[in-house]
């Protein structure tokens, strides 16, 4: 898996949907048909803040995960860019619906 740039704008795939869930919730990508599951709250929020922080680490601070927790949450994270489910701001990806 390749590194992710904590330091970069991301933000959801725009054929992604979150769906909220008593655990977390649910991301589905009507493009590729594949499902995540997000069962953890402060994973769901960077992920929300994503489209309106200037960078990811941005959105994880304002998610309340705290500087020593990141390499978890960069992992995570890279796993929703690896399978589409966010994708770097401005991106030939994102401006494609």
């Amino acid at each position: 898996m390749p590194p992710f740039d904590l330091d970069r704008a991301w933000t959801l795939h725009p054929q992604v949907a979150v769906r909220p869930e008593s655990f977390g919730a649910l991301l589905y990508h009507f493009g590729t048909r594949r499902l995540s599951f997000l069962k953890d709250r402060r994973l769901l929020a960077a992920v929300r803040h994503l489209a309106d922080r200037p960078s990811a680490a941005a959105a994880c601070a304002d998610a309340g995960i705290r500087e020593d927790e990141l390499a978890r949450y960069r992992t995570a994270l890279a796993t929703l860019a690896t399978s589409h489910m966010i994708v770097e701001r401005n991106s030939p990806e994102e401006e494609a619906t």
